[in-house]
């Protein structure tokens, strides 16, 4: 079986049980550009029936994990375990989860007996060790995105995962949403002509300065660093994680990953060969990661240009526009419209839909596969093709020139 088509990097050979990995000559940014093929894998604990509740361990219990957590309790998981190295997170997490235990270290987490997934929700940096701890733990994963904090640790998260048995979802919660799903469909019947652009983008006025005044509570620094340098603690830094190249890829990969999968995705795209980026900390007073950028990729057959601007709410949110010889389709946080060439003679859509993108929808996708042991619907190829474009531009924007992607998408020059 062939991960992302017969001219892909990787090719799964099977053996009993599971799956192995063969190395293959790579081809130039193909072998992260298509779906993954659904393969069967081996369940870790037996037969499912249909009334069983997946437990499972949360690591991270800030803002999204909050958001994740509630939506996997919500169609029927049930929290064991939570670990956070701030103490008032964790203690709130064990608020909303009485009956899980909680711990400091991660690794703890990841020896409790009795657990079938755990959901990794913390700072980027974090989310490679914590995988490969994870799947040396035997756990099936749902990490939240950016899947890597650099091109080369998506290299290393693919073959992990593909050495494993485990089933990894990416947080890219598009990859599972109806209408997008649907945008997709109508996307790929023709109706916009050739591609000649895709203009992905991103405006909330929410930038300010960042907020250094002290915790409240105890933080194990130290932990909360990992493997990042060890400066003196600084509150922001823990708050605004993010805004910090030793933690995050900043805005670029953290809103970045969701609008360049989806770009890549509907054109059929393959990864960018190249791209410029420039940016400046506008607002965000304190960050080291601009609030205001503009990234311009180079792929074969089109460009795309990916803008953020966190101090202006016009046209607020997300949105993606593709614009073909024929059409122009809009897909965004409401939905979808697709205007008929010329636009000018035809200013009405021809075509649109007012849907929400769930994030419930990519959860119960994973739950289903840690049950069936099917691919879910954003394995690591996917998240490692979703954030090369990202991961590139910063490249790009740390050395002031354009930056290129190496032949087998895990290295740039």
């Amino acid at each position: 079986m062939f991960i992302g088509g017969p001219k892909s990097f990787f090719r799964l050979r099977r053996r009993s049980p599971g799956y192995t990995v063969d190395r293959m000559e790579p081809n130039r940014r193909s072998f992260l550009s298509s779906a993954i093929a659904a393969a069967p894998l081996l369940a870790t604990r037996g037969v499912w029936g249909a009334n069983d509740r997946i437990a499972y361990g949360l690591i991270g219990h800030g803002g999204r994990g909050r958001d994740l957590t509630t939506n996997f309790k919500k169609l029927g998981a049930e929290c064991v375990a939570v670990a956070d190295v701030y103490e008032p997170r964790l203690q709130a997490a064990l608020r909303d989860s009485p009956d899980a235990k909680g711990y400091v270290d991660y690794r703890d987490l990841l020896a409790q007996p009795g657990l079938d997934a755990v959901v990794v929700a913390t700072p980027d940096h974090h989310h490679a060790p914590m995988l490969f701890a994870a799947l040396e733990a035997k756990k099936d994963v749902y990490l939240e995105k950016p899947m890597s904090h650099s091109l080369e640790e998506s290299r290393r998260i693919v073959e992990a995962v593909r050495q494993s048995k485990q089933i990894v979802q990416v947080g890219m919660q598009r990859r599972s949403a109806p209408a997008v799903i649907e945008a997709k469909q109508i996307f790929d019947s023709g109706i916009l002509g050739k591609i000649t652009l895709a203009k992905p983008m991103w405006n909330w006025n929410t930038s300010k300065p960042l907020d250094n005044t002290p915790l409240v509570g105890k933080l194990d620094w130290k932990r909360f660093l990992g493997n990042a340098p060890e400066p003196d603690l600084e509150p922001m830094r823990f708050r605004s994680w993010r805004y910090f190249w030793d933690y995050s890829g900043g805005n670029m990969t953290d809103q970045g990953t969701h609008l360049m999968d989806v770009v890549q995705w509907f054109t059929g795209s393959g990864m960018a060969r190249s791209a410029v980026c420039y940016g400046q900390e506008a607002k965000n007073t304190g960050s080291e990661v601009p609030d205001v950028f503009c990234a311009v990729f180079e792929y074969p057959n089109l460009m795309a240009t990916w803008t953020l601007n966190y101090c202006n709410s016009y046209e607020n949110d997300w949105s993606i526009e593709f614009q073909g010889d024929q059409g122009t389709m809009i897909l965004n946080a409401a939905g979808y419209r697709i205007w008929k060439e010329p636009v000018p003679q035809n200013p009405n859509p021809v075509q649109q839909k007012a849907a929400p993108i769930p994030l419930e929808a990519h959860i119960r996708n994973f739950m289903d596969c840690v049950k069936s042991r099917q691919e879910p619907n954003a394995p690591v190829e996917v998240g490692a093709s979703a954030v090369s474009a990202p991961h590139l531009a910063n490249v790009a924007f740390h050395a002031g020139r354009q930056a290129r992607l190496s032949a087998d998408g895990f290295s740039a020059g």
